[in-house]
């Protein structure tokens, strides 16, 4: 029966469902915060080859430290979640970055080279005017697994 489906869907030019159909989900839930509720969305999806990466930010006002220090802990938390999904900083394709001061630029592009050891992603860099738990950055990201 999955033989004849996939062959009709083939023959109607379906064949782009039939595989979104066929694709494997996994959600991974975020975590919750201390005096929250938790989060309404997935920290990151896995469709697939592809992980979604929700937005995070360098924990706020409350971690405090340099612009350095708040870089650092964004990328690394970035990080984490990469390797959580079985891929590698390389493996990022798509990264959006949000900041609430511009000035900061010089600083993050200096640090986040360090994370990357082959071609770097498409980024976008946006100044805003303020983040959530007085967060200095946001971040967040696609990322794909190369076929071999």
């Amino acid at each position: 029966m999955i033989i004849r489906t996939l062959a009709l869907t083939a023959a109607l030019g379906l064949a782009p469902l039939a595989a979104a159909a066929q694709t494997v989900v996994t959600r991974t839930p975020s975590a919750p915060r201390p005096g929250m509720a938790t989060p309404p969305f997935s920290a990151s999806v896995m469709a697939g080859d592809t992980l979604y990466i929700s937005g995070m930010t360098d924990g706020g006002a409350a971690m405090g430290g340099t612009t350095a220090e708040a870089v650092t802990r964004l990328l690394t938390s970035l990080k984490k979640a990469v390797e959580a999904g079985g891929l590698t900083m390389d493996d990022l394709v798509w990264v959006q970055v949000f900041s609430s001061n511009l000035d900061d630029y010089a600083v993050f592009n200096d640090l986040y080279r360090t994370y990357f050891k082959g071609p770097l992603p498409a980024r976008a860099y946006l100044g805003v005017d303020h983040l959530l738990g007085g967060a200095r950055f946001e971040i967040m990201g696609v990322a794909v697994r190369a076929k071999k």
